[in-house]
């Protein structure tokens, strides 16, 4: 007998979490969620004008300038869809599983046979999403994959026949971003072709990510289940007394239990296609959430999703007021649907990378390196280029420095393409060769007519500025006077310079 998998998807999920948070009506106003300077979901109204999923936030505001943007939040995302969740749960169906906040699944066998039927089950998800007041959209397969993608157009596919639904969608939606070109140039455009090739021939060329796509064209789950008991081996599980209903608390023993969890799998040699958080509240009751798993969440993606949903349960008195019989009593996280972890090389250059491709790169070095040994830069507030960039590990949220403002003396955009770890030592001179300097009335003394840089001479062809800046002054050590100025030069280049204590400065190359 097949199983059977119902997914319900509520579109554009983001985009109803982020309008929330901005008051504004997604269904009216274009509206985008960004992440990383990348547009991750968009509204109707955004799309109309032409912004897409994947878009830089550069090319989509110049499609759209009235475009309002806002910042993902994961967190918000998870909280707010474990509310829809729990009413699924509570008035339909139970054993919900979490693919990402806006896609659920669960087997659909049971349920159906309950409510009559598989078109009445899908029906009742629907209805029960509507009384929340958010519109959904259902799918039946006899694979996750296939539900998932069945839910974008409602439809029922008929048990066993997953393989020849698929066949005619594009080779692309199987996620093999990094061959999907190679594999259209060779005449391999859909589904159907891909899953007549040898597998043999699929995993020497593709390797693991390939043999999980090739199962998937052919109607089955992505990796076949390992045989070994997962609850014994590598249940991770904090226990509090008292009962603890700190969030910040219960968060970093949620981070502290994923990083052990990831351990002992990656010990094991195994990935497990979900994870099951499991809480004990101190009243005896017990709660539990599935996520989705699959091998790619990292261990700090996996404490993400538990602290959204024990803020969540937190908000909505689920875990019981403070003192008493409230609280958390016992944290634990339970891999489940164990698979051999076959491992893949991930490439630095020379191969077209995804945003998924680069986290998840990032999220092994972190295991073997630590949290902090892989950065990314998050851009901020500031008057200089160096002032608005800031390292921070990879996963975290930079703390916000204003970013709007006021920042007196700040530079204008376009902003340097290439901004110096320090200052390089550079000469502006005027045509007599004398040092060009900025008077107390923020005027050069000359037109700049050389720049020398690094050794490098060359005619200047442009220059504009300067901006005066005045940084720290109720600080002796920290206080500094400057003044910027951007200059062209015959090499076609562009350079920010400033002037420090009589003497010029190259900062930033704008290339």
């Amino acid at each position: 007998m097949t199983t059977r998998v119902v997914a319900c998807w509520i579109p554009d999920w983001p985009v109803h979490v982020a309008a929330d948070a901005v008051q504004a009506d997604a269904g009216v106003e274009p509206l985008a969620v960004v992440r990383r300077d990348e547009i991750v979901a968009c509204s109707a109204p955004a799309r109309a004008a032409g912004v897409r999923r994947r878009m830089r936030l550069r090319t989509a505001l110049a499609r759209c300038p009235g475009l309002r943007v806002s910042e993902r939040d994961v967190e918000a995302e998870v909280r707010a869809f474990e509310r829809v969740v729990r009413h699924l749960e509570q008035s339909v169906m139970p054993r919900l599983e979490l693919i990402r906040p806006g896609l659920i699944v669960a087997p659909a066998r049971g349920p159906a046979r309950y409510w009559g039927g598989e078109e009445e089950l899908v029906g009742r998800l629907v209805e029960a999403v509507a009384e929340l007041g958010h519109d959904a959209q259902c799918g039946i397969a006899d694979s996750i994959f296939a539900a998932a993608l069945a839910s974008r157009s409602g439809r029922i596919v008929p048990a066993g026949g997953d393989a020849g639904w698929l066949a005619p969608y594009p080779v692309g939606v199987l996620g093999l971003a990094r061959h999907t070109d190679l594999l259209t140039r060779l005449g391999i455009g859909t589904v159907g072709e891909f899953a007549a090739l040898p597998a043999d021939k699929i995993a020497a060329r593709f390797g693991a990510d390939g043999q999980a796509a090739h199962r998937t064209a052919r109607g089955l789950e992505a990796r076949p289940l390992a045989v070994r008991s997962a609850a014994a081996d590598h249940r991770v599980a904090r226990d509090f007394d008292p009962a603890e209903v700190r969030l910040e608390t219960l968060a970093f023993a949620a981070r502290t239990l994923a990083e052990d969890l990831h351990q002992r799998l990656v010990a094991a040699g195994v990935v497990c296609a979900r994870v099951e958080v499991c809480v004990q509240v101190g009243d005896g009751r017990s709660l539990s959430r599935l996520i989705r798993h699959e091998g790619r969440l990292s261990a700090l993606a996996v404490a993400d999703r538990v602290r959204g949903l024990l803020t969540a349960w937190h908000e909505d008195g689920v875990l019981g007021p403070a003192g008493g019989d409230g609280g958390i009593t016992q944290l634990v996280l339970r891999p489940e649907a164990l698979s051999a972890a076959t491992g893949r090389q991930d490439a630095l250059v020379g191969e077209r990378l995804t945003p998924a491709d680069v986290e998840r790169a990032a999220a092994r070095l972190q295991a073997m390196l630590g949290h902090q040994a892989v950065t990314q830069i998050a851009l901020g507030g500031g008057r200089g280029p160096a002032d608005r960039v800031e390292r921070v590990p990879y996963g975290d949220v930079a703390a916000a420095r204003r970013p709007e403002g006021p920042w007196p003396g700040q530079l204008p955009a376009p902003h340097p393409a290439q901004v110096f770890p320090t200052r390089q030592t550079a000469l502006l001179a005027d045509a007599n060769g004398q040092p060009v300097g900025v008077s107390a009335r923020l005027a050069l003394s000359a037109p700049p007519a050389r720049l020398s840089v690094a050794g490098s001479d060359s005619e200047v062809t442009g220059w504009a500025g300067p901006w005066p800046v005045w940084e720290h002054w109720w600080d002796r050590d920290l206080g500094q006077r400057l003044a910027r100025v951007q200059v062209t030069t015959a090499a076609g280049q562009a350079w920010l310079l400033a002037l420090l204590d009589g003497h010029w400065w190259a900062e930033a190359l704008y290339g």
